[in-house]
């Protein structure tokens, strides 16, 4: 299941969220101010069902997702009593697996953006960001991971001899027992709940939202919604996440059939000058634009200039959706080709495609041959053509930016070419990561001014890396407003 429409937070829209936003980059800042986030507010998982995670091979992942449904209601507790008793005598590495397994399968595209953009500035405030709920640890770290929370406060099944034993260390955060736990947590860092937020979708946290200098209902159940408006509390609006609808699918059937046709008349209409590389941008030029057009995806872009001046360049993408492959030669133009995972080489469609635009294929699952692989992309770029890759080598499960990878860095560096990153913003709205159902809409990219890369110590290039993400981060913060 795809995520739903664009949102308010990513068009830059006005109203409770603008001001919220505005409120935490003018007010305190440091680690004594505090946002605690429950999942009620993080990820739309109420409404999922049964048929969104089977897993046959494992009861535990099935019961850690059922128990994630119904987190935010008075069942939450007595699941999470079930779900201890059945996880007895397993490790704790066990459930951290399935944890991890059930966010990537079943629910990273629940979560709001709208929430993610506000984690970004709490953690840019420097204040304590939590992430809370009516779960274990386990069904909360692989997303507070995705979102960059460090810190989490969830159930604690007890382990003694390295194996959970049926029960909890300590009472369950739920009503006023969480409410107590984040008091806790927050007198042993020094932080002053009176002057920090709470975020929450459910009545059973207006314990936790009555010590909060800032409460904050974010998709509300009733019972919340009622007392936010008795009260006055703002409540951000946040996009349903929604299915994908019959229209989506013809779209996208139509946008693929486009492709094939767009590649075919690319190559024929460049056919007679016997210039492999011209018929390889013409693909290119019609095999992306087609389907783009059929589907109804609008591309916004800002800092065009940058996309045809340098060159050759390495150009770098953040890499959120299956349509990047479509949005990114858009964007850029002839002149380019791309680096793509090995296992596409066997595509019945895609394989031949790539091959025939000089794609370079990289074995990601062995570091030493992935490195051996790139190496022929330092003589494509001194022979005059310009390379995309996505630094992150995999696609990432939240708008933020996963951890990137040295690869691209060093053969810019050896073949001294400048790094121009592409900032995608809301690619996911289109078709979130793993989805190839195309919804339409808007894409915004930023293509940032060329970074040098010829003074580059090799023995530094962390710091090099760090610092290019810093832009990409800095830049889904502050989006520029004016468009090329």
């Amino acid at each position: 299941m795809s995520t739903g429409r664009s949102t308010t937070a990513e068009t830059g829209g006005s109203g409770p969220l603008d001001a919220l936003i505005a409120a935490i980059r003018s007010g305190p800042q440091g680690a004594d101010i505090g946002a605690v986030l429950d999942l009620s507010a993080v990820a739309d998982l109420h409404t999922m069902t049964g048929r969104r995670f089977r897993d046959p091979g494992s009861a535990t992942a099935g019961l850690l997702f059922e128990q994630l449904r119904h987190s935010a209601d008075s069942s939450g507790p007595d699941l999470l009593e079930r779900l201890a008793g059945h996880a007895a005598g397993r490790s704790p590495d066990e459930l951290a697996a399935q944890g991890e397994r059930v966010f990537k399968r079943a629910w990273y595209d629940r979560v709001y953006p709208e929430t993610w953009q506000l984690v970004r500035e709490h953690l840019s405030a420097g204040h304590t960001v939590v992430l809370t709920g009516t779960v274990t640890e386990y069904q909360l770290r692989p997303a507070a991971a995705a979102l960059g929370i460090d810190q989490v406060l969830g159930a604690r099944p007890a382990v003694i001899a390295g194996r959970c034993t049926g029960g909890f260390d300590g009472p369950l955060p739920y009503g006023r027992d969480k409410a107590a736990m984040v008091a806790d947590f927050a007198g042993t860092r020094d932080i002053d709940l009176r002057r920090s937020y709470v975020y929450t979708g459910s009545a059973t946290d207006l314990p936790l939202l009555s010590v909060a200098g800032t409460p904050v209902p974010i998709a509300a159940d009733s019972t919340l919604a009622a007392a936010a408006a008795d009260h006055g509390w703002a409540r951000p609006v946040v996009a349903a996440r929604t299915a994908p609808t019959a229209a989506d699918y013809l779209r996208t059937l139509l946008g693929f059939a486009a492709l094939l046709g767009g590649a075919l008349f690319g190559v024929l209409s460049k056919a007679y000058t016997r210039d492999r590389r011209a018929m390889a941008d013409a693909l290119m030029r019609y095999g992306a634009g087609w389907p783009l057009r059929v589907c109804g995806i609008r591309l916004r872009v800002t800092g065009a200039e940058y996309a045809r001046s340098p060159r050759p360049a390495v150009f770098l993408f953040n890499h959120q959706s299956q349509f990047d492959v479509l949005i990114v030669p858009a964007v850029l133009g002839a002149g380019v080709t791309g680096v793509g995972k090995k296992e596409l080489i066997r595509h019945p469609v895609f394989g031949p495609l790539m091959r025939f635009v000089g794609v370079t294929f990289i074995d990601r699952s062995n570091t030493d041959r992935a490195k051996a692989s790139l190496a022929p992309v330092v003589h494509t770029l001194r022979d005059g053509l310009s390379i995309a890759i996505a630094p992150e080598g995999t696609r990432s499960y939240t708008p933020q930016p996963g951890m990137f990878k040295k690869g691209a860095f060093h053969i810019a560096a050896q073949a001294g070419v400048p790094v121009i990153p592409v900032v995608i913003r809301n690619a996911a709205d289109i078709g979130r990561r793993d989805s190839m159902i195309a919804r339409p809409g808007t894409v915004d990219i930023a293509i940032l001014p060329p970074i040098d890369s010829t003074g580059w110590d090799p023995a530094e290039l962390g710091r090099e890396v760090a610092a290019v993400r810093r832009r990409y981060l800095d830049t889904l913060r502050d989006w520029p407003t004016t468009a090329g």
